[in-house]
């Protein structure tokens, strides 16, 4: 049995164990603001009493809102039967297929999915999923790193700042240098990030359409890196890779996303999951597992764990990422939002999306002192300059039960009046007329 201190002895005995005189040392890694105030918890509730309580918090929320946010995350249209077939005990309590014979559902399943994101994306190989889009843009730069030998990454100031955080994060203890290109006004700086580009580079990092929505085209980028030994990376939105060109056409190594837009709600942020999908000449550095088809000894077709074993995952240095799991339930729901919308449902999401933002461009830069903050094609997402620091309209609006967009001077330092606006199917002409007279009335 472990051992489970319930008398101040049996604490003191442990902290000797352990070597330490007070159990703040095990803590002091930890900054004292960070740590918790008490650890003393109220008595238990009831069931009822319980259910009772989370509805009255429930009940605290802004209710619906009419939202204009975007920066990664889409409020997209999600099929009632994608709730309805991932609800099934099949998929919703199924665990990481070790043991394939009793698996294959599972397996398939997944196989299913690495077959969707490969085409959506156009790249030779794709994973069972990391865990987002910020993990995702991590274990691709790793990836790159260990194929390259080299361990300068050139990032593009235009993916999104949420990413390159989780990036500077994950990688504080690798032995990799980050350098970040800044943006030029709301779009990548290419002849910036090509001069970036030298022998010591491991990979260049870029996102199409960028943070600010800007849509370009990086195959030259690709090609400058390829030349150099370098290996590419672009993140992208899965909806709109059904009008765009995509990274394999671009000629990228690696291509990542987040999975949130094609069958996730919002979800208070999560879970999501992180689509990864490479050139095959790197297909032995993809982190995560990947499912392949097979042939038993009968010829009947059956479903593996390929490549890669769960050992792989385990041994520190070794191990090709510390990724042991897999987001397989998002997965799931992922493939089956695909495939219920087909590639023709899935170009009219993309095209109403981006229609509803250049109407809702239209209606916003007819406002006085209000701005495109560049010319640049975009997709669903555009970034508008107002006469008044984005946050004070933000917040006017906010009282209308309006979210109008995202002020992007928390990560971009000089664009205090910039609001980043995003629409999807979901938009109405109604809702962008609303969100165009109040903020009139802000401004």
């Amino acid at each position: 049995m472990p051992f489970i201190p319930h008398t101040p002895e049996d604490t003191g005995a442990m902290l000797k164990a352990v070597g330490v005189r007070h159990l703040d040392e095990l803590f002091a890694a930890i900054p004292d603001d960070m740590r918790p105030k008490s650890f003393a918890l109220p008595e238990g509730l009831s069931e009822y009493d319980a259910a009772a309580r989370m509805h009255e918090l429930a009940h605290r929320n802004a209710g619906h809102v009419l939202s204009f946010m975007g920066a990664g995350a889409y409020d997209h249209i999600v099929p009632a039967a994608v709730d309805a077939l991932t609800a099934r005990g099949e998929f919703y309590t199924a665990y990481t297929p070790y043991q394939p014979e009793a698996s294959q559902g599972t397996l398939q399943g997944i196989f299913e999915y690495q077959t969707a994101v490969c085409r959506l994306l156009d790249m030779d190989a794709a994973n069972a999923s990391v865990y987002d889009g910020g993990s995702a843009v991590f274990e691709a730069a790793m990836m790159c790193v260990r194929a390259a030998k080299k361990r300068r990454l050139v990032v593009d100031e235009c993916l999104n700042p949420l990413y390159r955080a989780m990036l500077h994060t994950l990688a504080a203890n690798v032995d990799v240098v980050i350098v970040t290109v800044p943006h030029a006004g709301g779009a990548s700086d290419m002849d910036t990030l090509a001069a970036a580009i030298g022998g010591d580079c491991a990979a260049v990092i870029v996102q199409n359409p960028g943070f600010f929505g800007v849509v370009q085209d990086f195959a030259p980028l690709a090609d400058k890196a390829r030349a150099a030994g370098a290996k590419s990376v672009m993140l992208v939105n899965p909806v709109l890779q059904s009008v765009l060109k995509t990274p394999g056409e671009s000629g990228f190594d690696v291509a990542v996303a987040d999975g949130q837009s094609v069958g996730m709600a919002l979800s208070f942020g999560g879970p999501y999951l992180g689509m990864m999908a490479c050139a095959k000449d790197m297909v032995r550095q993809m982190p995560g597992r990947i499912a392949g088809r097979t042939k038993d000894l009968d010829g009947k077709t059956g479903y593996v764990l390929t490549l890669q074993a769960r050992e792989q995952h385990i041994r520190r240095a070794k191990a090709t990422s510390n990724i042991c799991s897999n987001q397989a339930l998002c997965a799931m729901r992922s493939v089956i939002h695909l495939s219920l919308l087909g590639p023709e449902g899935l170009i009219r999401t993309a095209e109403l999306s981006m229609q509803r933002a250049r109407e809702s461009a239209e209606a916003l830069t007819k406002l006085p002192g209000v701005s495109m903050l560049n010319d640049a094609p975009y997709g669903n997402e555009f970034a508008v300059t107002l006469p008044k620091p984005a946050r004070q309209a933000v917040a006017a609006l906010l009282k209308e039960k309006i979210a109008p967009g995202l002020p992007v001077c928390r990560w971009y330092k000089g664009l205090e009046n910039v609001l980043l606006v995003a629409c999807t199917e979901k938009t109405r002409p109604a809702h962008i007329r609303r969100m165009a007279q109040a903020l009139s009335s802000a401004l």
